[in-house]
């Protein structure tokens, strides 16, 4: 448990939300604060188009539990200028910025751009294997595509990564599994008409599983159609724990475990220095 938040209430971590939007203008301040009381110790904002950089950056640096992660999402490549590995390993210096993203593909909105996103991508996981920092991984009707060039990089050199809001199918999740890669269950997961995506999630390592509200996107039930913010990740988090036939508390433990290995220039200073070590490896469990 966090020294500074009730002891009865289970740490959790939201590991991808977008404080930035305008959703939560003027009220990032509570948006904060209802996380803390629901047990949400720490959460990373997105940066999707690096010109937005700058806020980003700022809500980190004002909230303590806020980190940042940084890329030029699939969805912006074609009307953003292209990044560069230098620029994005520049960025992964700042004490806060925790990972390469969100990147990937998404031909489900703009298959018009799968070359230059493809570009991008490369270029995402290339400073990703720089930075030491992990990839987060945007994935919309693309999975052959992501799958081969995420297994042809990384027999490259290794790096670390996470599929963000992960809704594809079982061979992509197998995939990424056996490259050591994590999948994160967002609220979607909790929708009634997931079962299947359940289904990938229970047959998936504990120990590969971290938890997203994707906010203000996808808020889980009781909360669906709603703005979501990270508070609501422990509504997902409860559908998560059913799945794998655990309490709360033990799933609420074990995804923040898996964030800290994950995430390590976030992890809680307890474990920073044992997570330090801790690398991209093969299929746990």
């Amino acid at each position: 448990m966090a020294a500074d938040h009730p002891s009865e209430i289970p740490e959790i971590v939201d590991s991808h939300c977008h404080l930035d939007f305008p959703d939560f203008a003027g009220d990032l301040p509570g948006v904060v604060a209802r996380a803390r009381a629901a047990g949400v110790t720490r959460m990373v904002t997105i940066c999707t188009r690096l010109r937005n950089l700058p806020a980003v950056r700022a809500i980190a640096e004002a909230h303590d539990p806020v980190f940042f992660a940084a890329a030029t999402h699939p969805m912006s490549v074609a009307d953003e200028p292209m990044a560069s590995v230098r620029e994005l390993v520049a960025l992964a210096a700042h004490p806060k910025c925790v990972g390469i993203g969100e990147s990937g593909l998404d031909y489900h909105y703009t298959c018009e751009s799968a070359a230059p996103q493809q570009e991008s991508l490369r270029i995402h996981i290339k400073a990703a294997r720089q930075s030491g920092l992990p990839l987060i991984i945007h994935a919309r009707d693309a999975d052959d595509d992501i799958a081969a060039i995420l297994e042809e990089e990384h027999r490259k050199g290794a790096f670390d990564c996470v599929m963000h809001c992960f809704s594809s199918g079982p061979d992509l999740a197998r995939r990424a599994l056996d490259l050591g890669f994590y999948l994160s269950m967002s609220g979607i997961a909790a929708f009634p008409r997931s079962q299947a995506l359940r289904d990938i999630f229970a047959a998936a390592p504990l120990e590969r599983i971290l938890v997203e509200t994707d906010a203000p996107y996808l808020a889980p039930p009781p909360h669906r159609g709603k703005r979501n913010e990270p508070a609501h990740v422990v509504h997902t988090a409860r559908v998560g724990a059913e799945l794998f036939g655990i309490g709360y508390d033990e799933f609420a433990a074990r995804t923040t475990e898996n964030f800290d290995r994950l995430f390590r220039k976030a992890a809680r200073p307890d474990l920073g220095r044992s997570a330090s070590g801790a690398g991209t490896g093969g299929r746990d469990g």
